[in-house]
């Protein structure tokens, strides 16, 4: 099987003239491709390569995709404030005046919030473009992460769904060889039905054999073990595909469902039930799984 899963995690790190960063990825089942980005204040402009970047790898699957930066103090400088200065020491001017004490020391002042800034080195259009370049390098190397973690556990789906597809199998041919469908015991079933009947002198003869017949075709489930069969080749066939199968696997599931209710509610016998509530519960935790895949 080549399933692959929309549950997976990976990061990406590096470094650029002093610029620490790192790239988060998670990935988990949805309907359509909904990316959620997250980048720092004045890095917006990656936002348009970054969705197209996934949208080259990845069809389906709620992603949320975080950056972030740890600049160095080599990237940085710091700087005195002098307007936000200036106003601590009038401040302390005229509180001196009022109550006395002595003048403001510069160690004071430069502890005062506000006084000291840090500030980023401002880079030219070229330096930008060279960071954004390994920016983007390092988020192409956390998709091809994230796609060997989505991988791996589509291959862990894969084996969880071929083994409900073989309880599947298995159960179709139960319900087709279960005995209440031999046609010796719907006679012997039907007879004495209307043995039952007849002594109670409830119904006539002749339509009671019809109403007897009719009955017959009513509860016969042959339809349904047709369609379950085709279901689990397509199933099958699916599974192999190298293509998204999540949306058409998912169709699938429901039309595998909706099979095994018919059979419960056609069998007419305590042995046949019990295979249609075990259908009904292999192929409810198989549409679980299906969930997972892209």
């Amino acid at each position: 099987m080549t399933i692959t899963s929309m549950t997976g995690f990976a990061r990406s790190s590096g470094s650029h003239h002093g610029c620490a960063y790192a790239w988060e990825l998670k990935s988990v089942n949805g309907k359509a491709l909904d990316v959620r980005l997250r980048l720092p204040t004045g890095f917006d402009h990656l936002d348009i390569p970054v969705r197209q970047a996934v949208a080259q790898d990845l069809k389906r699957g709620n992603l949320q995709i975080n950056l972030t930066l740890a600049e160095a103090t080599a990237s940085s400088k710091l700087s005195i404030n002098r307007d936000v200065l200036q106003q601590y020491v009038e401040l302390a001017k005229d509180l001196r005046a009022q109550v006395g004490g002595p003048e403001v020391s510069v160690e004071a002042l430069l502890t005062m919030k506000g006084v000291v800034e840090l500030s980023s080195i401002q880079i030219d259009e070229a330096q930008m473009a060279a960071r954004d370049k390994a920016f983007l390098a390092s988020f192409t190397e956390a998709v091809a992460e994230l796609n060997k973690a989505r991988q791996a556990e589509g291959a862990k789906l894969s084996a969880i769904i071929a083994a409900q597809l073989d309880q599947v199998a298995a159960l179709h041919k139960a319900a087709s060889a279960n005995p209440s469908r031999k046609p010796e015991a719907i006679k012997a079933r039907l007879k004495e039905q209307v043995s039952a009947l007849l002594e109670a002198g409830l119904v006539d003869e002749q339509r009671l054999a019809q109403e007897a017949a009719m009955l017959a075709t009513k509860f016969d489930i042959q339809e349904e073990l047709d369609r379950l069969s085709v279901h689990i080749s397509a199933a099958r066939q699916l599974s192999a595909s190298t293509e998204p199968i999540g949306r058409k696997f998912d169709f699938l599931a429901q039309e595998f469902n909706r099979e095994a209710n018919t059979l419960c509610s056609k069998a007419n016998d305590a042995s046949l039930t019990a295979i249609g509530l075990d259908l009904k519960t292999v192929i409810d935790q198989m549409r679980e799984q299906v969930q997972n895949i892209e």
